[in-house]
């Protein structure tokens, strides 16, 4: 089969769903660098709460419980947000109170992430790091929006009504309004104006009388939640259960994005969107030839790691980071 066989519309609905747990994290790093910490450790994030995530639900829902799917999917989102937050604020102790070096603490959740989350599957199931699979009734499903049946077999409009704008889990348009709820909380409340500025001059901030180790603490707090719900997304959206590694460096992505968007909400959503549609691309192009000649899987599979160290090198230094960001701050005396 050639390319030309490809639909484009179907390319977008999945582009947008494979961005989801990168705008979710991106979210999230976004908000800690603007307050001046670096936090490579959302790749780590991630993994911890799409493992917590997926372990508490299958946990609870065990040949015998009585509990109700609701009550466990609640339960499974709260645990994987405070191991999540857990780690965001393990590492602000180390950036923010030890002035320990963001990228090495960062690279050490990471690693305790990765490991952690083997050690404890394999002990609790017996399979090799792996969880159980979970039922559709404990997972985010797609949700059909209203009309989208009834629009499909009109032209143009249809199909991009009902597989471009319809057709997601709820967690995709919980991302959509993180990134409005990011934009406002950074540039129209008081407290964004506060975390920008500690990012940017932290001295100036102390001066006025405001604790810049509160305000990134604070800051890290959204990263955390930010980052549960992108592992969540991962085991109980997207998935049904938890697979070693199955973050696969989407962390390294949404700081990626979070480069390439200079550090802006809606330009960084673009920027997770064209790491999606890169992904939705290489499943799509798997196994098709281009100008009658095969291209290998692997080059496609290969495609959004491509493009990210493409932007990286392109952009990060054209991007003007905040001022402060990976800088320990100690108080003048």
């Amino acid at each position: 089969m050639s390319v030309m066989d490809i639909s484009i519309t179907p390319i977008l609905g999945s582009g947008i769903r494979y961005a989801v747990p990168l705008v979710l994290a991106a979210m999230g790093g976004l908000m800690s660098e603007r307050s001046g910490t670096v936090d490579i450790g959302l790749e780590g994030k991630m993994l911890i709460s799409a493992f917590t995530a997926a372990t508490v639900a299958a946990l609870l829902s065990a040949d015998g419980s009585t509990m109700a799917p609701l009550l466990v999917m609640t339960l499974s989102v709260l645990a994987a947000i405070a191991a999540s937050t857990f780690f965001a604020l393990l590492h602000g102790f180390a950036t923010i109170s030890q002035k320990s070096d963001h990228v090495i603490s960062g690279l050490a959740i990471n690693i305790l992430a990765s490991g952690l989350t083997m050690f404890l599957g394999h002990a609790i199931f017996k399979q090799g790091g792996q969880t159980p699979l979970l039922n559709d009734n404990l997972r985010f499903t797609r949700i059909v929006l209203p009309g989208a049946e009834a629009m499909k077999d009109i032209p143009f409009i249809g199909p991009f009504y009902s597989q471009v704008i319809s057709g997601h889990h709820l967690l995709a348009y919980v991302a959509v309004l993180a990134v409005a709820v990011t934009a406002f909380i950074l540039f129209r409340t008081r407290l964004g104006l506060h975390i920008r500025a500690v990012g940017e001059e932290p001295n100036a901030v102390d001066t006025a009388g405001l604790s810049v180790n509160r305000l990134r603490y604070t800051a890290l707090l959204w990263t955390g939640f930010m980052c549960g719900m992108s592992g969540i997304t991962l085991s109980m959206a997207q998935n049904g259960g938890f697979v070693r590694e199955m973050s696969a460096g989407m962390g390294y992505m949404a700081l990626a994005a979070v480069i390439f968007g200079k550090w802006k909400p809606w330009p960084t959503l673009l920027a997770c969107f064209l790491f999606g549609l890169s992904t939705a691309l290489s499943d799509a192009l798997s196994g098709r030839s281009i100008a009658g000649v095969q291209i290998p899987s692997q080059f496609f599979n290969a495609l959004p790691y491509i493009l990210t160290v493409i932007l990286l090198a392109g952009f990060v230094g054209k991007s003007i980071a905040p001022k402060a960001v990976g800088r320990p701050y100690v108080k003048e005396r």
